[in-house]
């Protein structure tokens, strides 16, 4: 279905390869929850260290579970609270080096050591998060919060609802 050259040397070279694999997945598909899911397994497989992948969905005053891979998760959690509500609540990156150091950190899967969640947000409205969980300690560093960033850039418009656009045209 598609092929993706997804072997980069370099953290940047890494995020540049999985932009333009997120583009290729999610351009010109309207389905918020498929553009989550493919954008889910995408992160999965090529990003090295991680026990879960996946989305939390901003529904009424809280972040409801999206398309994931890993094990089972929690379901709803409220603004504010833990790794997620934070960042939700905030609108703001959190990269947490030790879970178990954060106030109200909500221990979902026991093994996650560290943790990176970017807000979804799209012209002003909050969409959810992008919440990526590891096993090792301090995994994640400012190049992961900077490319998962810009991979949550091009994810909300297509996540949006009637916005999906794409610099190709779409595959099928």
């Amino acid at each position: 279905m598609y092929e993706f050259a997804v072997a980069a040397e370099s953290k940047p070279h890494l995020f540049d390869d999985l932009y333009a694999a997120l583009d290729a997945l999610t351009g010109g598909e309207p389905d918020p929850i498929a553009n989550m899911a493919n954008a889910a397994a995408l992160l999965w497989q090529y990003l090295p260290e991680l026990n879960w992948a996946g989305f939390y969905r901003l529904i009424g005053d809280e972040l409801v579970l999206g398309p994931f891979q890993g094990k089972a998760a929690c379901i709803r959690i409220a603004l504010g609270r833990g790794v997620c509500g934070t960042a939700a609540a905030e609108r703001r990156t959190q990269l947490v080096e030790d879970v178990h150091a954060f106030p109200g950190h909500i221990a979902c899967d026991a093994a996650s050591r560290s943790e990176l969640v970017v807000p979804i947000v799209h012209e002003g409205r909050l969409l959810g998060v992008l919440d990526l969980d590891s096993p090792t300690p301090a995994r994640f560093d400012a190049e992961d919060a900077r490319g998962c960033e810009r991979l949550t850039a091009l994810l909300a418009p297509r996540l949006a609802g009637g916005a999906a656009t794409s610099s190709r045209d779409r595959r099928r």
